[in-house]
């Protein structure tokens, strides 16, 4: 089955909405306030499915990062395997491959040389569509904003090219966030039929346990493990998280909430077929 072209999907999702309902998103993600969590040098995860399901998640981190006071925002995206090249790629290094050997290895984004295959990626749509409100809406001059795209993390996010520029941004003080969208369930994603479940019949819950399994691991700090889980739980975040966790240091994570996002129609109607997003914060617990 071929991709969806999710970013065609986000982009007219995006001009589908009315001022009210994205007056509506940012009143709901008002109630979640974490801004100090990021000041206090943690971070929060945001999911990139769907802006009407879980754009109150996003908003709540954009209000975050403006809020924080920061000067300087970096927010970590998803580079998905959008391309025969990609997904190779990423199977290879999956089964144990080592990510120094292939071109793909390191972090993309605007500004840098290198690879571009950012530049068909979508995990950071929804952001900077809800960003770019934000600051409209404040009248402010808003921090600067980094955007980057690690690929193929292996395990080892402290040896990627590219990792040195993120570190030298953390230790100044900027505030940071990361999207993934942490469980993909179903047929169409994979699932046998007789192991998939709707999310009101028990698979949310089931997402929500394997969403914790795979903090638990990022806490320790065991990043092949967690590249391993990101596998089995069908996780987008497995570049994305082992970044994150390497940039903050020791952190203790809270589900603050989980949604279900239906994926059906994207992959051929075949059901069930979803994806669960969530909220997620990272308090930092030492240096």
């Amino acid at each position: 089955m071929a991709i969806p072209d999710f970013k065609k999907d986000h982009t007219e999702r995006h001009s589908r909405l009315s001022e009210a309902q994205i007056d509506n998103i940012f009143d709901k993600a008002s109630v979640y306030d974490l801004s100090g969590t990021l000041r206090n040098g943690g971070s929060v995860i945001f999911p990139h499915s769907t802006i009407e399901v879980s754009g109150i998640y996003t908003a709540a981190a954009v209000n975050a990062c403006l809020d924080s006071g920061a000067d300087r925002v970096l927010v970590i995206g998803v580079l998905h395997a959008l391309t025969d090249e990609m997904n190779e790629a990423r199977i290879r290094v999956a089964n144990g491959g080592r990510p120094e050997d292939e071109e793909l290895w390191g972090v993309q984004g605007p500004g840098l040389n290198g690879r571009r295959e950012w530049e068909s990626e979508f995990s950071l749509l929804n952001f900077l569509f809800l960003w770019n409100i934000a600051v409209r809406r404040r009248g402010i001059e808003h921090p600067e904003l980094i955007m980057r795209y690690p690929y193929l993390a292996g395990g080892r996010p402290e040896a990627m090219p590219g990792i040195g520029e993120l570190e030298d941004i953390a230790l100044k003080a900027a505030a940071i966030v990361a999207t993934t969208d942490p469980f993909h369930h179903g047929v169409g994603y994979g699932d046998k039929p007789e192991n998939s479940f709707y999310p009101e019949t028990g698979g949310l819950d089931l997402g929500r346990r394997r969403i914790r399994e795979g903090l638990d691991i990022l806490e320790r700090a065991d990043h092949p493990a967690y590249n391993r889980h990101c596998v089995e739980a069908k996780s987008d975040g497995r570049d994305a998280g082992q970044v994150l966790r390497h940039l903050l240091g020791p952190v203790k994570a809270e589900i603050l909430d989980i949604v279900s996002d239906d994926m059906t129609e994207m992959y051929g109607g075949v059901s069930p077929t979803w994806v669960a997003g969530a909220l997620i914060e990272l308090k930092r617990t030492g240096k």
